[in-house]
């Protein structure tokens, strides 16, 4: 058994340690990238079949375009070349010739989306026109953390086409609002919505939707995002259709994305020092059954009433295993299904067989009087099903109350900004627009995270004129 490193002093080296003891990852020969093993692919799973039922239900329809995209596509718009062009992957040679044209491995695929729907859309009877892909992309990014930041990652991607900037904007914040659903719905992770600032806007685009989390650790986690882009873009790749007015025009587009940077977020915001904790809707395994026993007498029976339960609870949609493992101690096998964060462990001894009862153990709760209950067996699924929420919720409100202890309300960046590198957390702040006040905060290797609504701070934190809005500024993975 590997010891974890300290959560609370050595973050950092605690994350690389679970992942990789708790087996969501392993290491991969090729640089940057990482193997996601079954049980981190099986969390994607779940979240993926979430979020495209979701997706879905904007009527937008699944596709697949290709991984390989000719470069000089990606030159047709000069803001998506510029943001790109320093993480490119280029195949410059395929059986064994030099091509007549490289080829740009995706690091994201609006170039020849665009380029074929300036096929398919000829006409405003054509619009709206949604697309989704789920696929990897490849970036060529110099520091590496799995999950949170690689080469090559796994993401859907969706690409819409619209009459008008009001249905694009509407598109995009709809996609917002179902990225904020995920994260605090299914993976109990509280998010904050804004809009990014102008040099924080994804290459391209004219308004970037955001999702953002403050991690365990009190650094910022840009979850996923939603942007109108800009008109110029479906222009660059002859995107028109005849209007009901019979002029021609070119669509307002959108594209969303969201990743497999979301089970790093889950690990870096539930996690503890026994290992991960996956929330119960998302869990591939949302309940282990240890029998223990002495005797082969009471491995018999045992096993067969672990057996029993389980297909009771898979009866009920509950994700089960039975741990019949004889080369492992109770104890090993209790700190290995702990480290990889199922969220209830259910033990059976002969003790427990006699007075017809389990050791029901959960895994979220630290208060250690509370951790341990014994439920009656005919009880269990019920118990089992009204716990899973409550897990739910407890991990939620956890998360949200230290989200809530490092949010801090900021006026002058001579103040806040040292704490920035010590104290790590939100600085909600006024900001004039400037974006040379914007620039002052990498002096404290600080960023504005987002834009938001409300207005309470009268004073731009920099040059102290009026304040159009408030922003969130934090350090940032």
């Amino acid at each position: 058994m590997n010891k974890l490193s300290d959560i609370n002093t050595h973050f950092a080296e605690w994350y690389q340690d679970v992942i990789y003891a708790s087996e969501l990852v392993d290491e991969s020969p090729t640089r940057g990238t990482f193997i996601i093993r079954p049980y981190g692919y099986a969390i994607w799973e779940n979240i993926q079949s979430a979020l495209d039922k979701k997706i879905k239900a904007t009527g937008t329809q699944n596709a697949y375009f290709p991984l390989l995209i000719p470069q000089s596509f990606l030159q047709k718009e000069a803001k998506h070349i510029e943001g790109f062009a320093p993480e490119l992957a280029v195949v410059t040679h395929g059986g064994g010739k030099e091509l007549e044209e490289p080829l740009v491995v995706r690091p994201t695929s609006e170039t020849i989306i665009y380029h074929m729907f300036a096929r398919w859309i000829k006409s405003w009877r054509d619009l709206p026109l949604k697309v989704n892909q789920w696929a990897n992309v490849v970036r060529w990014e110099l520091r590496t953390r799995p999950f949170v930041r690689s080469a090559e990652f796994l993401w859907q991607e969706g690409h819409t086409a619209h009459e008008t900037l009001e249905e694009a904007i509407e598109m995009a914040r709809a996609e917002q609002q179902i990225y904020k659903d995920i994260y605090q719905d299914l993976l109990a992770i509280p998010v904050v919505t804004g809009v990014k600032s102008e040099s924080e806007r994804f290459a391209g685009a004219e308004r970037t939707y955001t999702v953002e989390g403050l991690m365990r650790d009190g650094k910022a986690l840009q979850m996923c995002t939603a942007h109108v882009l800009a008109h110029s873009f479906p222009a660059s790749f002859g995107v028109q259709y005849q209007a009901k007015d019979g002029t021609l025009q070119s669509p307002w587009c959108t594209s969303f994305g969201f990743t497999t940077r979301s089970v790093g977020a889950m690990v870096m915001t539930h996690g503890d020092q026994n290992g991960i904790i996956v929330p119960p809707r998302v869990a591939p395994t949302q309940v282990v059954i240890i029998p223990i026993y002495k005797t082969d007498q009471e491995k018999v029976s045992i096993s067969q009433k672990a057996e029993q339960l389980k297909q009771q609870l898979e009866a009920q949609n509950i994700r089960v295993v039975v741990d019949l493992d004889d080369q492992t101690s109770p104890g090993a096998k209790f700190y290995a299904w702990e480290l990889k964060g199922v969220p209830v462990r259910l033990e059976i001894g002969p003790k427990d067989l006699e007075k017809n009862q389990v050791v029901l153990v959960n895994r979220a709760e630290e208060d250690k009087a509370k951790k341990k209950q014994f439920i009656p067996i005919d009880g269990v699924v019920q118990a089992l099903q009204e716990l899973f929420d409550r897990i739910h919720t407890m991990l939620f409100d956890r998360a949200l109350a230290r989200m809530k202890s490092q949010w801090y309300q900021a006026d002058k960046l001579d103040d806040f900004g040292p704490k920035l590198d010590a104290n790590n957390g939100f600085y909600q702040a006024g900001w004039c627009g400037s974006a040379a006040c914007e620039e002052k905060l990498k002096q404290f290797k600080g960023t504005i995270r987002c834009l938001l609504e409300e207005q309470t701070h009268k004073n731009c934190f920099s040059c102290a004129q009026a304040s159009k809005q408030d922003i969130l500024i934090a350090k940032a993975y």
